[in-house]
């Protein structure tokens, strides 16, 4: 069963900027992409750290884990470089009326 769960109005994630949000027992990083709204899931896949505290690179699209520097593309939770070789979650995002909405399954 699909959950929607509401993360915050729009005018609230400038671009360049991210939230964390947690629902249930996981954290998921929401991201403001040159306009574009992206959420992936918290946890670097190499060793369970946090993610979204990395650094973003909107032009690539990426953030790259702060602990041991792997890249992860925001939009498939792909990781681009090692050490991550598992894809993370990536979660479904919806505006509407001006709030920023995840589809969580």
């Amino acid at each position: 069963m699909t959950e929607i769960i509401s993360v915050c109005p729009l005018e609230d994630l400038p671009p360049g900027e991210r939230r964390i949000v947690e629902w249930e027992d996981l954290e998921i990083g929401v991201f403001n992409v040159d306009g574009e709204i992206l959420a992936i899931e918290d946890r670097c896949s190499h060793d369970d750290g946090p993610l979204a505290e990395g650094t973003l690179d909107a032009a690539a699209c990426t953030v790259e884990c702060p602990r041991h520097g792997a890249l992860f593309d925001l939009r498939s939770g792909k990781p681009l470089t090692l050490p991550a070789y598992v894809p993370v979650e990536t979660f479904p995002v919806r505006i509407e009326d001006g709030t920023i909405k995840l589809e969580i399954a």
